[in-house]
């Protein structure tokens, strides 16, 4: 049992004692979970989806041997840097691709430099800027911002997404032993084969694919910039000032992501094994992938939905999800069978998993007792989800402004964030100080420094 076994009377699981055959199912249901989003940003860009697929297995190897394989995370494309992809190489220009890739690598530094003043500094004076007031509402707004995705790939056949829905909610509620744990994967299979049935799947392109294929092509990496002799040095300088601000979100999102891990599984990822090396992991796997032609990693709340529903929590099981897309990213033959898996599979799974995110962020903010009785709380938490929401619902989707001839744009998500950081530093009345030898489950847990505590509260009403 975990440490989470006194408040739920839902089992947590120990992944080792299920045996090796449902630990590498639980293995592939993971990499199921994570895949569809990843592979939409190569999509999306122009990226090689076989290059995205090997350093997103490589990234969270990479993330978890320097988070002392404790952190039960993967790492996969992230979407906040779409914008500068479409600023660098608007219509995915093979030649331009690699400049974009190098302002991302330079954004994976920022990850370094923040982790830098984690280790320097230590948690507790760092994370005073970011308590759940300021996390929480992050978290939602990162699920809430990722529903319209799930719901534009529902709309495309609402039949075959409901049935991906439904089996998920029956295994995950009334589903015994292991059909319990892998809900999402079922859910794949059950409206990948309803779909296959009623003919709306194409398969000429898995049949057209071949068996294996090398998964990195050098003139698609950043490399080849500075070896073909046409260096376009004002292209790498407008690509860094124009990709390196972006960093600034997906770093708050790391911290986001991590709180929700934590809040997951009950343990204190902030404090061990620090966020000093979860930053370090993420940025170094950002920094690597982007070099050799793949997208920005980040860590992915669809997996965090995933921990949410089967309660393993055992990191060895993601190793293993990123061992089997390591594998299948040699299989341009998969990779096509899952291109052509139908989009309202892919939205049906992602609506569940993305809603996990959103309430976990909630049960974050309730289990830390934000109090919201106060004006300040509720007027970062505001700020935070209607900048984070609006701005990237808006026609622009998001702030923009140019300097010389760059263009510099700031997501809602990072809008929202830098507002909601800002705002709890200026603000009076910061009584809350970070709890890191005695957390409670979430482990983000920030305790009141002056006054009574609820639970003193409550004993003397006893």
């Amino acid at each position: 049992m975990g440490e989470n076994s006194k408040t739920t009377n839902e089992p947590i699981y120990d992944a080792r004692s299920l045996g090796a055959p449902k630990i590498l199912v639980l293995g592939l249901q993971h990499m199921f979970a994570m895949f569809g989003a990843t592979v939409l940003v190569p999509l999306l860009t122009g990226l090689s989806v076989s290059t995205t697929l090997l350093f997103a297995g490589l990234g969270t190897l990479l993330f978890h041997l320097i988070s002392k394989r404790k952190v039960p995370a993967f790492l996969g494309s992230s979407f906040a840097f779409l914008a500068g992809y479409a600023a660098i190489a608007p219509n995915g220009e093979a030649d331009l691709l690699p400049y974009a890739c190098f302002g991302v690598a330079m954004a994976g530094v920022m990850y370094l430099i923040l982790a830098a003043l984690f280790k320097a500094y230590g948690a507790a004076r760092v994370m005073k800027f970011f308590p759940p007031v300021v996390t929480g509402p992050i978290i939602i707004a990162i699920g809430l911002n990722l529903s319209q995705s799930a719901i534009e790939n529902c709309s495309s056949h609402w039949l075959i997404a409901l049935v991906a829905i439904l089996i998920v909610i029956v295994c995950n509620i009334w589903g015994k032993g292991m059909i319990r744990i892998i809900p999402i994967l079922l859910g794949v299979i059950g409206s990948y084969l309803v779909a296959a049935v009623a003919g709306v799947i194409d398969f000429s392109p898995v049949a057209a694919a071949p068996w294996f294929g090398l998964p990195i092509d050098y003139h698609r990496t950043v490399f080849s910039v500075f070896t073909d002799g046409n260096t376009n040095t004002a292209l790498l300088i407008t690509a860094v000032i124009t990709i390196v601000p972006i960093s600034l979100a997906t770093m708050m999102e790391h911290i986001g992501d991590i709180s929700a891990i934590s809040s997951t599984v009950g343990r204190n990822y902030i404090k061990d094994p620090g966020l000093h090396r979860t930053l370090t992991g993420d940025g170094l796997a950002t920094a690597v992938a982007a070099l050799f032609g793949a997208p920005a990693n980040t860590t992915y709340g669809e997996n965090t939905g995933v921990l949410t529903l089967t309660r393993v929590y055992d990191p060895m099981v993601i190793r293993i999800a990123a061992g089997l897309a390591i594998l299948f990213s040699f299989c341009p033959k998969f990779a096509a069978i899952i291109e052509v898996m139908p989009s309202a599979t892919i939205g049906g799974i992602s609506l569940v998993l993305y809603g996990m995110i959103s309430a976990v962020g909630i049960r974050n903010i309730a289990e830390t007792h934000v109090d919201f009785t106060r004006s300040r709380n509720v007027i970062i938490a505001a700020l935070i989800l209607v900048l984070s929401i609006g701005i990237n619902y808006s026609s622009a989707g998001a702030l923009s402004w140019t300097i010389g001839s760059a263009t510099i744009s700031f997501s809602g998500l990072a809008t929202g964030s830098l507002v909601g950081i800002l705002l709890n530093a200026i603000l009076p009345g910061k009584d809350y100080n970070f709890a890191e030898e005695e957390p409670n489950k979430t482990g983000v847990d920030l305790e009141i420094a002056q006054g009574k505590s609820l639970t003193e509260e409550q004993s003397e009403r006893r």
